[in-house]
């Protein structure tokens, strides 16, 4: 199957799929923290100050990633350079400021967070997939797209240059390979991991545990699938920067479940005076 960019211009600006399914995961990610804060019988007005942290740190964290490993410092004004884990990190960081700013209990804002993200990271893969970036390695299997006008095309001589795949025997290297749709592996797994944790949600473990399980579910999809990635970044043979990266945020998601399990939930300080509907805020 071949498949080209989604792009539409509204007058002279270009919208792209992953500009557009960025900001519906944003504001998906936003709704479901609105719905959860209402069942806690909580203010929901704490949804909108974290996704505006989030947005703003998670921008600058994926651009600072990516600048870091591509040494590239001209990366910081272009509309692509975005990696996951460095907007990942920056939205982290930004959320946990702002926690402490509201004199809100961290475990709390996590666990709030941790579905939200789930979703959000599964519509963004589906942003991938229209502007056909992060695609995998080429396959013969019937599901296999062709990209020829990705970033970069999945041609047999873009694919060599790139990401180091030998071209085969006997392939034109204008020729555009069919390759594992990963954007699409991942966006299904991680919307099955949202379901989970929705599900979860309710749970009476410690305030926090929620966003271990997060952690040791999203460390574990992205481990696997980038096995199936066409990446130029490789150590120790197949393991790839995102693998190391993943294994980390497994350990400290498997800590923070079994640290956790037996602890009681925290109570919501008085101070935190955004979680209080404004007939009920404290004195």
């Amino acid at each position: 199957m071949t498949v080209y960019p989604f792009t539409f211009n509204i007058g002279p600006i270009e919208i792209t799929g992953y500009g557009l399914m960025m900001m519906i995961g944003f504001l998906t990610g936003g709704w479901l923290m609105q719905r959860e804060l209402l069942r806690r019988k909580l203010h929901d007005e704490y949804a909108a100050d974290i996704v505006f942290v989030a947005v703003v740190g998670g921008i600058v964290g994926a651009k600072l990633w990516y600048v870091a490993i591509s040494q590239n410092p001209a990366a910081l004004l272009s509309r692509g350079g975005l990696v996951w884990y460095g907007g990942f990190l920056g939205s982290t960081i930004a959320v946990a400021l702002n926690s402490m700013r509201r004199k809100v209990p961290l475990g709390l804002t996590v666990d709030l967070v941790a579905p939200a993200i789930a979703a959000g990271y599964a519509l963004g893969r589906v942003g991938c997939f229209l502007v056909q970036d992060d695609y995998g390695m080429p396959t013969s299997l019937p599901w296999g797209m062709k990209f020829p006008e990705g970033l970069p095309p999945s041609t047999a001589q873009s694919m060599n240059a790139n990401f180091g795949i030998p071209i085969p025997e006997g392939v034109n290297p204008l020729e555009v390979l069919a390759v594992h749709p990963t954007q699409l592996y991942e966006a299904a797994i991680m919307l099955g991991v949202f379901f989970v944790l929705w599900r979860m949600r309710a749970h009476r473990h410690g305030t926090g545990w929620l966003f271990g399980a997060y952690l040791t579910f999203a460390g574990s999809e992205r481990f696997l699938i980038e096995f199936l990635r066409a990446k130029d970044d490789r150590l120790l043979g197949v393991f790839t920067v995102a693998q190391f990266t993943s294994v980390v945020l497994i350990a400290i998601g498997i800590n923070i479940l079994v640290r956790l399990k037996d602890k009681a939930p925290v109570k919501i300080p008085k101070a935190a005076a955004i979680l209080f509907p404004p007939s009920e805020k404290p004195a």
